[in-house]
């Protein structure tokens, strides 16, 4: 019994080692980043801010270029995703039911492109856009952000189409349901959850998307990461990156909400085969 006892109290020291730091590289910085953003006096060696105040959200939220730049990256991400979603999941549903020649050599492309420095990518490809005077052009940065979206629009849906129970389509076919009644009432709502996952997924990381965005976009197209990084860098105030950087945060934070919930309900663990 006092064996027993000793081994149901023993302290798991790998697992709070491994909460410290995951605190102090994931959670501290984002806590650190939060807490400019509402401070107007922090001087060291001062642990706690002196003066709290949101002077520097009103100068910020006051500039034109600020919304300018946001209501760009939401037009810009809602475009790019809406396209990604078109082309992608007939085609995802192509590599997860259909077989045809060099299907794994092209299914395996999509992932290729990440698998290579991502910036030398994109200097290749604008010295391609150049020719075609998609540079400082919002459809040139629509089509380099398309690039970035392939890894979640190929190979989740993917994933979710071949979860889709086979028996329930079967039996579907043989009461006497035509091929595209059996995909919109049977296939399509059981892959849904997933599929719609991977595009918040992709708005997301579209949303985010910075070095593609400065390399074609430049200077006439400016998201929101875009603008952020011109305030740090021509402005030595903390503040200012701060308060972009949680306003970064908002469509994110409600996006991955939606993609916690789906995958609490197991949609997304049974869309992967789990």
């Amino acid at each position: 019994m006092a064996t027993l006892s000793l081994s149901r109290t023993r302290i798991d020291w790998a697992g709070i080692f491994m909460a410290v730091v995951l605190t102090l590289v994931i959670v501290l910085p984002l806590v650190v980043v939060g807490t400019w953003a509402f401070t107007e006096v922090w001087r060291y060696p001062a642990v706690v801010p002196q003066k709290f105040g949101l002077r520097f959200w009103n100068a910020t939220l006051s500039r034109t270029d600020v919304w300018d730049s946001l209501w760009l990256s939401i037009r810009l991400t809602t475009m790019v995703t809406f396209l990604s979603a078109v082309i992608c999941l007939p085609a995802a549903y192509a590599f997860a039911r259909m077989k045809f020649p060099a299907r794994n050599v092209l299914f395996f492309s999509f992932l290729a492109g990440h698998a290579f420095p991502k910036f030398g990518l994109l200097v290749a490809i604008a010295a391609i856009f150049l020719t075609m005077n998609l540079i400082g052009n919002f459809w040139g940065v629509v089509l380099i952000q398309l690039v970035g979206t392939l890894m979640f629009m190929i190979w989740i849906p993917v994933a979710a189409f071949q979860g889709v129970d086979r028996r329930m389509e079967e039996a579907a076919r043989d009461v006497g349901a035509s091929p595209a009644r059996v995909f919109w009432s049977i296939t399509l709502p059981q892959a849904a959850p997933t599929i719609f996952a991977a595009v918040l997924l992709s708005f997301v990381g579209t949303f985010y998307e910075t070095e593609g965005a400065w390399l074609i976009g430049a200077p006439a197209i400016r998201t929101m990461p875009v603008l952020m990084i011109s305030f740090i860098n021509n402005q030595m105030v903390v503040q200012y990156g701060a308060v972009l950087s949680v306003l970064l945060w908002v469509p994110s934070f409600i996006a991955l909400l939606f993609v916690r919930r789906i995958i609490g309900q197991g949609a997304f663990a049974r869309g992967l085969g789990a």
